[in-house]
């Protein structure tokens, strides 16, 4: 299997594959879409953040821990 990249933009709902790419390709083949946007890219960050817990109240007794 071998992979090409391409940036391209969509017209009517087709993406049109470069004349250079489209003579190097079987009739058969497998379309992969990355959508490239930086605010899209941001919301994937915040999703990987670690969560923030809110610890107040919490309490840890450490004899108790200990005796396991």
């Amino acid at each position: 299997m071998r992979a090409y990249e391409f940036y391209a933009k969509q017209e009517n709902g087709f993406i049109k594959i470069p004349d250079e790419y489209r003579k190097k390709l079987n009739p058969k083949f497998k379309v992969i879409i990355v959508e490239d946007n930086e605010e899209k890219n941001s919301s994937i960050r915040d999703l990987l953040l670690p969560p923030i817990l809110d610890t107040r109240g919490w309490k840890f007794d450490k004899e108790e821990a200990n005796e396991r």
